[in-house]
């Protein structure tokens, strides 16, 4: 067998399978016990923050690590879902029941709706649509006066399931939090192992040789895109409850940097990448903002030292690391 780099190649395809086989059910084991060995509130709304956003850069890397599409609106999806859940409480309807296919729906719409237009672009073209669209939503929050406007909306209370006050529980709201985590993952890897993601991966390897054997690309990335925004809208849902807040923030252009930052701080092409990289990136931003307010200047060096030595992210370092130790 011929060694490439050093490396043979097949055993690196085998450390590649192992960690992709182990990884992403020790990290659910891991998100599972968390409520059992500390029941404080604190830990757990941190931990229900950190699988609200890796539910938005589990959809978001279905686009960047698999379609090769980088979106830099993808928080708009986010905020449409939030807006969903703070429109309707402001209205009297507080059923979950109701506030989550409307965030859902919402957000799935406008990811029809726009994506029919982006993905006629391709490059840093689709790049600046998605961009464009992202501020188009959050100028038209920002002008919502009667929903808060610039200062955003305060929700009245936390939606009710089928009439039983669960998200008021610290540990129900985490459950179910994990539970959305967890559906999200299992659909996102159910899609790409099947015959659909099969053509759509061809698309973003060679769309004229798919299309040459009969496969129209824009329709198979359509659907994905609008299972993106879906899966943000169900993001934005539960950030909405977790808060009790709903703003214009949510769908900035700076928070589209963020979910990409966590997606490929993780890793791209994994989705447990994208998980991982919103926990890094949370206590990360928790723990350096302890020390000044300006962390980013700090986060900044760390994630170019990322992106230049672990192509893959942090996955992709810790599979170095671990090929480094097998060899020495």
């Amino acid at each position: 067998m011929v060694a490439v780099g050093g490396i043979e190649p097949q055993s690196t395809a085998r450390a590649s399978l192992s960690a992709d086989a182990i990884v992403p059910w020790l990290l659910f084991g891991f998100l599972v016990l968390v409520p059992l060995v500390s029941g404080e509130t604190y830990l757990l709304d941190r931990f229900i923050r950190i699988m609200v956003f890796a539910i938005a850069a589990i959809g978001l890397d279905l686009m960047v690590g698999y379609g090769a599409l980088i979106s830099f609106g993808h928080a708009a999806f986010v905020g449409l879902g939030a807006y969903a859940v703070g429109v309707l409480a402001v209205h009297g309807v507080t059923e979950a029941a109701v506030a989550l296919p409307a965030a859902l729906a919402a957000s799935a719409l406008f990811g029809l709706l726009t994506g029919m237009v982006s993905l006629r672009t391709r490059g840093v073209y689709f790049i600046m649509i998605t961009l464009a669209f992202g501020q188009m939503v959050f100028f038209t929050a920002s002008s919502l006066a009667p929903y808060g406007g610039d200062d955003g909306l305060t929700v009245p209370s936390r939606d009710t399931i089928f009439g039983l006050a669960l998200l008021q529980n610290p540990r129900a709201f985490y459950y179910l939090a994990f539970a959305c985590l967890l559906a999200s993952y299992l659909l996102c890897r159910a899609v790409v192992a099947s015959r659909f993601g099969r053509v759509f991966r061809g698309a973003r390897e060679n769309p004229a040789r798919m299309a040459s054997i009969g496969f129209d690309s824009y329709r198979f990335q359509l659907v994905a895109y609008v299972l993106s925004a879906a899966l943000g809208g169900l993001a934005g849902f539960l950030l909405a409850n977790l808060t009790d807040f709903v703003s214009p923030a949510y769908m900035s252009w700076q928070r589209s940097g963020d979910l990409l930052i966590m997606v490929i701080f993780g890793g791209m092409g994994r989705f447990y990448g994208a998980i991982i990289g919103a926990m890094a990136y949370l206590f990360l931003e928790e723990l350096l903002s302890d020390y000044t307010e300006h962390w980013k200047v700090i986060f900044g060096p760390l994630l170019v030292i990322v992106a230049v030595f672990a192509r893959g992210g942090l996955m992709g370092l810790a599979e170095k690391l671990v090929r480094s130790l097998r060899r020495g």
